[in-house]
């Protein structure tokens, strides 16, 4: 039986960067995007900082004891400006992307862009678990924590599944994709919304 998720605030990153390295080291769409070792480890805390440093600002952060397991919840309330969301990445993926696959990364980051809701809402930005400890519950243990606390607030829940066992883990607890993405060679992203349970 896992132990009980417990939040954490202000979390450094580099705490909890070790995890969500490891946990994503074969992630289809993470490899997809950084494809050689080097990149990957050297670009992949730069894309936590993009899509989760609110969470890491608002301390909006689930985890398991003995950091095995980590969720990163960007909050409604988050002051997060898009347009300069959008330019930092950006400049991000001109930095560690080939450019002769730069076009296409390019227009996989506006799809998926595109899909991300305007509406206030929760966002699991990053939820990881380390290798050794997958498939023990402690990662489903967390996404139930942070959905109960959705439903509390009587506030959506937003993602994106990178592989078709999370999109249907995902599916179990409420989500619904709303598109599947794929750009060139790139493997399917699904965007997944999940209303509060009073509404569904």
């Amino acid at each position: 039986m896992s132990a009980s998720p417990t939040p954490a605030t202000r979390v450094d990153p580099a705490e909890v960067m070790p995890t969500l390295l490891a946990a994503f080291t074969h992630d289809p769409v993470a490899r997809w995007l950084y494809p050689v070792d080097e990149t990957y480890e050297r670009a992949y805390p730069e894309v936590v900082a993009l899509s989760a440093g609110a969470a890491f600002d608002a301390g909006t952060i689930d985890g398991a004891p003995g950091g095995t397991a980590i969720a990163l919840w960007v909050p409604p309330r988050a002051d997060v400006d898009r347009d300069e969301l959008g330019a930092a990445w950006a400049a991000h993926f001109q930095a560690h992307v080939d450019p002769a696959r730069l076009g296409h990364v390019f227009a996989w980051g506006e799809q998926v862009e595109h899909f991300h809701p305007t509406e206030p809402h929760w966002y699991l930005a990053q939820i990881a678990v380390t290798p050794g400890q997958q498939g023990r519950g402690r990662g489903t243990a967390l996404l139930r924590s942070g959905l109960e606390r959705c439903d509390r607030e009587g506030s959506p829940a937003y993602l994106e599944a990178s592989s078709p066992r999370n999109r249907a883990l995902y599916e179990r607890h409420g989500f619904e994709p709303v598109a599947e993405i794929r750009v060139a060679d790139s493997p399917p992203i699904w965007p997944m919304h999940r209303p509060p349970v009073g509404e569904r």
